[in-house]
């Protein structure tokens, strides 16, 4: 069976769940960790995934999160390569071909049309709430009040257009749940524990980027606005400024990295900028290497690149605004301003290693892909089939 071939479809089969979803490049991180996983948990779970993402051109491939369909997409200025399904007749024709049982789409703006196409088409389908609506319109500079008033209007529609709408935190779901929405399910997203592990830490990849006795610091997060990358580097300045010997890493590409560069060198600040890092056991040596993580992003729904920090071994201090907060808990701290970064780094520098780096591996076991991909599908009421395959189920 090639890419392009749907198999028959019998009786007692697994359901096809049709994935859509936009702002996915081959270097984006988080979401395309979490659509990754969960369609191998899908497949293994005896289901059909099929996933369609925009690209530089047309594809159509089998992998092992399922069928991946790549329609043309034109590419968004400032975003450091994001594309986007622009044009509607495309994925419509698209999903009257497949047919889906199930939808699941991953856009909450331009493709929130694929809500009212599932309800003509009697399929079910989810919503899935990757950031904070007013929390993104606030970072594009929009007041308080009025990036609420708009957040809400944007979460009504989107309510009403979908069977339901999948938050991954409880904070994700406060926006909803303030609209009065009635059909909010929840479901965590997991982390790799086998790819991600304290065993990752190399004195040889520390010594790269830091001295001895240097308090080293990773940021690993695309360089993007509503992420406020620059908030590590003020920090780097406000623990150098108070006596702290700390130096950073920072890993991720995005439309800020040339500010930032230029920030760093201007300030004389010890910052080594990596931009995507392309493989995980190279990523991993970096995050189990340093001493503390910084994820700084205000919007933050879940935080898989903190999860995987923390994964490794390293604790991890986040924006107190965000989701993270319940996601790090007492293995990791939290800060809204500068001198409150910088604080709870010098807290967790001074646990002593082995404690700290075992609190941290022990909070991100709390949080695994099967337990994410099992949620994930009771919110579709697709439970795993009899037949599917245990050892994969328990990866």
């Amino acid at each position: 069976m090639n890419g392009t071939e749907l198999r028959p479809r019998t009786p007692g089969q697994g359901l096809r769940i049709v994935r859509v979803a936009n702002f996915v490049t081959p270097v984006s991180g988080g979401l395309r960790t979490a659509l990754r996983h969960l369609g191998e948990g899908y497949a293994a779970a005896g289901h059909e995934p099929v996933l369609v993402v925009p690209g530089p051109r047309a594809a159509d491939e089998l992998t092992p999160q399922g069928r991946v369909v790549t329609l043309p997409g034109p590419e968004i200025p400032g975003t450091g390569g994001y594309r986007l399904l622009a044009r509607r007749a495309p994925v419509a024709a698209l999903l009257e071909s497949l047919a889906p049982d199930r939808l699941e789409v991953s856009d909450r703006t331009t493709l929130r049309w694929t809500g009212e196409w599932a309800r003509r088409h009697r399929v079910p389908a989810v919503m899935v709430s990757h950031e904070s609506a007013d929390g993104v319109l606030g970072t594009w500079g929009l007041p308080p009040a009025a990036a609420r008033r708009a957040a809400d209007a944007l979460n009504r529609r989107t309510a009403h257009a979908y069977t339901k709408v999948l938050c991954t935190t409880a904070w994700a779901a406060e926006e909803f749940r303030r609209i009065g929405a009635r059909n909010v399910v929840r479901a965590p997203l997991g982390v790799d524990l086998d790819g991600w592990r304290p065993g990752s830490r190399d004195p040889r990849v520390r010594a790269r980027y830091a001295r001895d006795g240097q308090v080293l610091l990773v940021m690993c997060s695309r360089l993007s606005p509503e992420k406020k990358p620059e908030t590590a580097l003020e920090v780097l300045a406000h623990l150098r400024g108070s006596g702290v010997d700390a130096v950073l890493v920072v890993a991720g590409e995005g439309p800020l990295r040339t500010r930032l560069t230029g920030q760093a060198r201007a300030a004389r600040l010890p910052v080594t900028f990596l931009g995507h890092v392309a493989t995980r056991t190279e990523l991993a040596g970096v995050l189990a290497s340093a001493d503390v993580a910084l994820a700084p992003g205000p919007v933050e729904t879940f935080g898989l690149a903190a999860l995987e920090a923390m994964a490794c071994g390293t604790p991890v201090v986040v924006s107190s605004r965000s989701a993270l907060p319940d996601i790090v808990g007492p293995a990791g701290a939290a800060a809204r301003t500068t001198e409150e970064y910088a604080a709870a780094v010098r807290r967790l520098a001074d646990v002593p290693e082995e404690v700290r780096r075992a609190r941290a591996r022990a909070r991100a076991e709390r949080f695994t892909w099967p337990a994410a991909v099992d949620a994930f599908l009771a919110a579709h009421d697709a439970a795993p089939l009899p037949a599917a395959r245990p050892a994969e189920r328990a990866r």
